[in-house]
């Protein structure tokens, strides 16, 4: 049984279709991606397992646990955390504070191993945890952004254009720690604009084109594909 299993889903924004029956399929301990243009439905494909958006049909299983109409909140307890596009800190709160947020589900009090994991894999955020957050650079704030996803402590987490407006050296480190996190035991469902640097990191990928999937494999064949070389790999 897959970790998620995401099954025929229409999502709409009003009378607009934006996801046009997609399937996908993500098993545990995976990196998997999601490559395609702006407005392919990348990001409205997370939104919607992460319950912010509700399909018109389908169905999305965690396992065998239906989240088609669970709430956000609930599926964050279940174990899927979202670091959503454009980051979404808190700007006005401190580093620490937005930190907290991100274990608002949790009913355990402990969160000492958690604040470790995030300060062992962003060490930059530990030097700031009094300062507001919306003073960090942009590199920084995408720092907090995964790192109050992981202290929901998922079994799955989003990241949704993780190195968006970063500089080439912030986007390396951003993919090396993608790599870090799911050599920890997590589970990555990546949308990602730098197609090369997903796929490097991936295992399989998945091609979105105007709400459809178009093209499925894993990471490597998706960077050899012609098709994909020339439309996301900037080669002719």
């Amino acid at each position: 049984m897959a970790l998620l299993q995401v099954e025929g889903i229409h999502t709409y924004y009003g009378n607009i279709e934006a996801l046009k029956g997609i399937t996908i399929r993500v098993e545990q301990g995976e990196i998997v991606t999601l490559i395609g243009s702006n407005g392919a439905g990348k990001t409205t494909t997370l939104r919607t397992i992460a319950g912010v958006l509700r399909p018109r049909q389908g169905t999305i299983r965690m396992g065998d646990v239906d989240l088609t109409k669970t709430p956000p909140n609930e599926i964050v307890r279940l174990g899927i955390a979202h670091s959503p596009e454009g980051r979404r800190i808190f700007a006005r709160m401190s580093v620490k504070e937005n930190l907290e947020l991100g274990a608002y589900t949790r009913s355990d009090s402990d969160l000492t191993s958690d604040y470790e994991r995030v300060y062992t894999l962003f060490p930059r955020i530990k030097e700031r945890l009094k300062q507001r957050a919306g003073t960090l650079s942009g590199g920084e704030q995408q720092m907090l952004a995964i790192g109050r996803a992981l202290m929901a402590r998922p079994t799955l987490l989003l990241l949704d254009e993780p190195s968006m407006g970063l500089a080439p050296v912030l986007v390396e480190l951003v993919f090396r720690t993608i790599q870090e996190i799911n050599a920890l035991g997590m589970t990555v469902l990546l949308v990602e604009q730098n197609a090369h640097m997903a796929l490097s990191i991936a295992n399989r990928g998945y091609v979105l084109q105007t709400g459809k999937i178009v093209l499925t494999d894993t990471a490597k064949a998706l960077a050899q594909n012609e098709m994909v070389r020339k439309a996301y790999l900037g080669e002719d």
